[in-house]
């Protein structure tokens, strides 16, 4: 068991630190496998719109570690979000109108952002120890299905990624994308997934 945590942490380390130096990763979320970086930086940003052949105005997402990290990237996080976020019992992404501190290539042509608190061990630790938001995005050319495995990734993706964690390459166990809900200051929300 300390074998199996002292080899999370060393891959955790190795990823934090390819992030830092603007590099984009391969690595398990709490919902599929994704492609990753420093959320505020926008030459890594573009790196993982070229990996999947992705047009700018499709926005992708940032995952966050907890709630505090949530308000530093987001003008006003409305009441109504707080009560999504503790009643939801799948992961759920909320489209937040008036992003800040991000990549501008990582905000949709509206101002908006869509952020998730992570809850899954690997992902939320990425987060808290590179201490800034991590794009997340499915690990797959875009149109394509999302990979659910690490089996299911192609070799272009991961030949085009920087590093590859290790954390749960051999679980099999499937997740499906998260519930989307575009949520505006004013408490209206929009079912989007």
């Amino acid at each position: 068991m300390i074998e199996a945590e002292v080899n999370i942490s060393a891959d955790l380390k190795e990823a934090v630190e390819v992030m830092r130096r603007g590099g984009v990763i391969l690595y398990p979320t709490d919902t599929v496998w994704g492609l990753g970086c420093d959320a505020t930086n926008p030459e890594a940003v573009a790196r993982i719109y070229e990996i999947k052949r992705r047009v700018e105005s499709k926005s992708m997402l940032a995952l966050v570690s907890n709630e505090a990290m949530l308000e530093r990237y987001v003008e006003e996080v409305p009441e109504i979000a707080w009560q999504l976020i503790e009643a939801a019992v799948n992961p759920l992404t909320i489209i937040y109108d008036q992003a800040r501190g991000l990549a501008p290539n990582l905000i949709g042509q509206d101002g908006s952002i869509g952020i998730r608190i992570t809850g899954e061990k690997y992902s939320r630790e990425l987060c808290q120890r590179l201490r800034k938001p991590v794009v997340s995005t499915s690990a797959n050319i875009s149109g394509e299905k999302a990979p659910a495995i690490f089996a299911e990734i192609a070799d272009e993706i991961k030949e085009s990624v920087d590093y590859i964690a290790a954390y749960r390459r051999d679980d099999t166990s499937k997740s499906a994308p998260s519930s989307i809900i575009k949520l505006g200051n004013d408490g209206v929300f929009k079912i989007i997934r």
